[in-house]
């Protein structure tokens, strides 16, 4: 199934959430000198404009990056927040922004950070989410592929730098991805042991995200961090809850980072919504 366009969730609670956390897993891997491969399994478009016929339909922006537009005056005392709400500001395309009128996508965060020494390769399957990804404006060092992510994954490793950082973020279309991802990643840890991989899910009233969790746990796999972001709404019976990201060999210090952000961050989705992270599978 190719039917999913993230162009109608642009920006929402969990767009926030992913990026934030991808935002501060690159602050940590630049602090080094050595090169960075890095690799979106599930690329999307890349910058979704606000006011496109799919992005306006929904509007799901004004209850995720638009609420924290508008609280950035008091979210600025978070190092990690005012350092992700300056590159959202420079992915406005009116400058200075006043007014957001985009959201940059996975491709645009890795793809603005890339330094010389550093490579990205972007895989996207739909082909008309493809096709307006090969429009976007992306450095020489950014490849984007028309191909199916996964194996994409598996096909690119072992990779040529020392360091390999990894984004997996699937539309779950269908309950066996879960499944998928956790058998890739099992297969892509044993080519590259070393490597940061995040991995989204959403968090749902059937509670399929447990599928992917307990495979990676049986599979052998260590060091898996979890971070879930939930908006307090899990007793109704359809839609999408909360946010959950999974990080293998995460930074040192990016839980304290996140947990510092997200306490600023909850309050802004109502008095219900919580964070909690903690060790899936410890080292």
């Amino acid at each position: 199934m190719l039917s999913y366009q993230h162009a109608y969730h642009a920006g929402n609670f969990a767009d926030v959430h992913k990026h934030l956390m991808l935002h501060a897993v690159i602050d940590h891997l630049l602090r080094k000198s050595s090169s960075v491969t890095y690799i979106d399994t599930h690329a999307g478009r890349g910058r979704y404009p606000l006011q496109a016929e799919e992005t306006s339909r929904l509007a799901e922006y004004r209850h995720g990056a638009e609420k924290l537009w508008q609280a950035r005056q008091t979210l600025q005392a978070d190092p990690l927040l005012e350092d992700w709400l300056a590159g959202l500001a420079s992915a406005q395309q009116h400058q200075p922004a006043a007014r957001l009128d985009h959201y940059p996508g996975s491709p645009w965060w890795m793809a603005q950070r890339l330094r010389e020494q550093d490579s990205l390769q972007l895989f996207e399957l739909h082909p008309g989410e493809h096709g307006h990804l090969s429009q976007q404006d992306l450095p020489a060092r950014a490849r984007h592929l028309h191909a199916d992510g996964l194996s994409g994954l598996l096909s690119a490793l072992p990779v040529k730098s020392p360091r390999l950082c990894v984004l997996v973020d699937p539309s779950y279309e269908r309950k066996n991805e879960y499944a998928e991802v956790a058998d890739t990643l099992l297969k892509a840890m044993r080519k590259a042991r070393h490597a940061v991989m995040l991995v989204w899910y959403p968090l749902l009233p059937a509670g399929h995200h447990m599928t992917l969790l307990e495979a990676l746990k049986e599979g052998g796999q260590r060091k898996v961090w979890r971070s879930e972001l939930n908006l307090g709404t899990a007793g109704r019976e359809r839609g999408m809850h909360g946010s959950g990201m999974l990080v293998i060999n995460p930074p040192w210090g990016l839980e304290q980072r996140l947990a510092d952000a997200m306490r600023r961050l909850t309050p802004l989705w109502g008095e219900a919504s919580h964070y909690r992270a903690d060790w899936w599978v410890p080292e």
